[in-house]
């Protein structure tokens, strides 16, 4: 006789597939770690601390035309220009530098917030069914479910970036506020939120970035986010 565990997993197999759409939203943003010569490390350096980071951020938006916008910088030495790419007369964009040795993109594990709705189809505008969960704070939601559960489950997995540093390094940052991952899944029967599993990724400058999403072992696909930028920052530092 079949227990009631198996008819009520008969039950959900023949009502048809259920959907949720998962969200994470917050504040993150893109960087980009650059490897420095000491002569454009000296220059940048110095002209930071006399004057900010004002300049140097108009260099990395600015430099695949050229069409600078300096406040304190007369003549841009060639040597200072660490998005050219070399041997050729143009630059790349910054979050493409050609000296680029790390790259980050995407929510703050530390500041993400989790929305999970029941959803009737795989639209992508479908109606919403039902509020799984509203806007947690995500490690919150974390550490509330791993102790419901006495630890027996890991619902994150931290990694660190493996990227070697170099002994001249500029990190160019655009910080961002909005909605980093959307994406939806397909279940039979409800949502177990012990299913789900963050993995993040631990970049230089500290922070905990979540890379994806998983639920029963499977990589949620992100179909995209909508996030305002909140600006940019460029600092630089030395490990020698």
């Amino acid at each position: 006789m079949a227990t009631s565990e198996e008819k009520q997993e008969l039950v959900d197999t023949l009502s048809g597939p259920r959907y949720y759409r998962i969200m994470l939203w917050g504040y993150g943003g893109e960087s980009e770690y650059i490897k420095l010569t000491k002569e454009q490390f000296e220059f940048w350096n110095t002209n930071i601390e006399e004057h900010g980071d004002s300049d140097a951020v108009n260099y990395c938006v600015s430099a695949e035309d050229e069409d600078f916008d300096f406040e304190n910088i007369e003549v841009l030495p060639e040597e200072a220009k660490f998005l050219k790419v070399e041997g050729e007369d143009y630059s790349s964009p910054w979050y493409e530098a050609p000296t680029g040795f790390a790259h980050q993109y995407g929510v703050d594990y530390s500041n993400a917030r989790l929305t999970i709705e029941e959803v009737k189809n795989d639209d992508y505008q479908a109606e919403v069914i039902e509020e799984i969960v509203d806007g947690i704070d995500l490690p919150e939601y974390v550490n509330k479910l791993e102790e419901e559960n006495n630890h027996d489950i890991e619902l994150t997995n931290m990694d660190v970036d493996s990227a070697e540093e170099p002994d001249y390094v500029g990190q160019m940052w655009s910080a961002e506020k909005g909605t980093f991952f959307e994406g939806l899944i397909e279940t039979v029967g409800p949502f177990d939120p012990k299913k789900l599993k963050i993995h993040t990724t631990e970049y230089l400058n500290g922070d905990d970035v979540v890379e994806s999403i998983e639920y029963e072992d499977t990589e949620i696909d992100n179909t995209g986010g909508d996030t305002n930028g909140k600006g940019y920052s460029f600092s630089v530092w030395k490990n020698v």
